[in-house]
C-alpha cells in the first residue's frame, strides 16, 4: 500500500513487447490476489466465477453456460473479484485522516486499493473531508432532495455496471416507484454511442448473435475484440468451431496469445 502523496517511479514501467495476456497476465493476477489480504477466500471466490451454480464475474458480460472448467474469468475478471472480496476497509477514520483535497490528487488503483467503504458519508466544504452520518440520516437527505423535485424525471440514479444484481434489481425497483426509469450505470454510458451507432446503420442498437450462431457459422469474423485478454469464454466456442471446421478470422493490431493458440 503506498501513503497519499507517494508517486509510483517511472522505474515500475517499462517496454513490453510480448503478446498480451500469457504469463504477464498471471503475474499481474497473481500480484492482485495476493495483495488482497483475503488470499485464501479469494481463490475459492476466482475458481467458483463464471462456473455453473457459482457466481457471475462483476466484469463479464458472457452469456450463461453450463462450463465445468476451473479457469473461467480473464485477468480483469479476476482484478475485479479481488476487489470486490478484499478485507481491506475505509472507515470513518480513514476519512479523517485524509482531505478530499488529498483524495483527488491519488489514481484511481490507489482509491481502489484502499478496500471497501463502511459507513455512509457526507461531505462537509467547511473541513474539506467526508464525515460519517447514520443510515437514518442519509435515507432523510435522500429523501429531502427527492421530495423537493417538482417531477420524478428531473432526477437521475446513477449506479456502478459492477454493482451486484440483487443490489441492481432492488435499486430499480425504488426508482420505478419513485416514478422514473432515469437510471444508467456506467455500462450505458458506456454503451450508448455504440448503440445509437449500430440502431442508425443497422437497425438495432444491441448485438444479434446467439450461442447458436456460434454452432452453426461456416465462418466467424472477430473484429476489434480482444477475447483472450477482456472475455476468454468466448474462446470456448470459437475452439469447438474450428475444431469442426470453421474459418475465424481476426481484425485485431493486438497480439494475444489466447487467439494464437486456442
Amino acid at each position: 500500500m503506498r501513503c497519499v502523496g507517494e508517486k509510483i517511479p517511472v522505474s515500475h514501467y517499462k517496454p513490453y513487447n510480448g503478446p498480451a495476456a500469457g504469463w504477464g497476465a498471471l503475474v499481474s493476477v497473481t500480484r492482485n490476489w495476493l495483495g488482497s489480504k483475503n488470499a485464501m477466500k479469494n481463490i475459492r471466490a476466482m475458481l467458483k466465477t463464471n462456473q455453473d451454480h457459482g457466481l457471475d464475474c462483476p466484469g463479464c458480460a458472457w452469456g450463461e453456460t453450463p462450463e465445468k472448467h476451473f479457469i473461467k474469468f480473464c485477468e480483469n475478471g479476476a482484478k475485479a473479484v479481488n476487489w470486490e472480496a478484499t478485507s481491506r476497509r475505509v472507515d470513518p477514520a480513514f476519512f479523517k485522516a485524509h482531505s478530499n483535497t488529498e483524495l483527488l490528487e491519488q489514481n484511481d488503483w490507489w482509491l481502489e486499493s484502499q478496500g471497501r467503504i463502511t459507513h455512509p458519508m457526507r461531505y462537509n466544504p467547511e473541513t474539506d473531508h467526508y464525515e460519517p452520518v447514520t443510515w437514518k440520516q442519509a435515507f432523510e437527505i435522500v429523501a429531502q432532495h427527492l421530495k423537493a423535485l417538482e417531477s420524478s424525471d428531473q432526477a437521475e440514479f446513477y449506479t456502478s455496471g459492477r454493482a451486484s444484481n440483487e443490489a441492481a434489481f432492488l435499486y430499480q425497483l425504488f426508482v420505478r416507484a419513485f416514478g422514473t426509469n432515469n437510471f444508467p450505470d456506467c455500462s450505458n454510458m458506456c454503451h450508448e454511442a455504440s448503440g445509437i451507432g449500430m440502431t442508425e446503420s443497422l437497425g438495432v442498437g444491441k448485438g444479434t448473435v446467439t450461442f447458436e450462431d456460434f454452432a452453426e457459422a461456416d465462418a466467424i469474423f472477430v473484429i476489434g475484440q480482444n477475447p483472450g485478454t477482456n472475455h476468454p469464454r468466448m474462446l470456448e466456442p470459437l475452439r469447438e468451431a474450428v475444431q469442426r471446421g470453421a474459418q475465424v478470422i481476426c481484425f485485431n493490431p493486438l497480439k494475444e496469445r489466447g487467439l494464437e493458440r486456442f
